[in-house]
């Protein structure tokens, strides 16, 4: 699902116009980004709780070449979900949802097919 989407299912749920709910959609979006940055985290109750951790620095290993490399200190952002998003989460029927996305791989590349609409003008008599 894409920004887009949420804006379209939103828009047709409280009847706005998709422009009007697409800039409530963005404005959330960047509320929450600025929250995050100023108080390092966020809680939404039934949804779950963004936050900024610090990860040290570290030595890795390249998978190629086996060679130790240093990884610099970084922040990282988490997401632990709610109580509520977690228990509709273990219920859902994952190969269902693959079987959508499969049927809609198979459909992205193709054109919709079309009817012609009949004609109301009369056909040319033939020669």
């Amino acid at each position: 699902m894409t920004k887009k989407d949420i804006v379209r299912t939103i828009a047709e749920q409280i009847d706005l116009p998709q422009l009007r709910t697409k800039d409530l959609v963005q404005r959330t979006f960047d509320a929450l980004i600025e929250a995050l940055v100023k108080e390092g985290r966020i809680e939404l109750r039934n949804f779950g709780v963004f936050e900024i951790k610090r990860r040290e620095a570290r030595m890795a290993r390249n998978p190629r070449t086996g060679e130790k490399v240093p990884v610099q200190a970084k922040n990282v952002l988490t997401f632990k979900p709610g109580k509520e998003m977690e228990a509709r989460v273990r219920v859902v029927d994952l190969e269902a949802i693959e079987r959508k996305k499969e049927e809609g791989s198979r459909n992205a590349g193709k054109a919709p097919r079309t009817v012609s609409p009949p004609t109301d003008t009369p056909e040319a008599p033939s020669a």
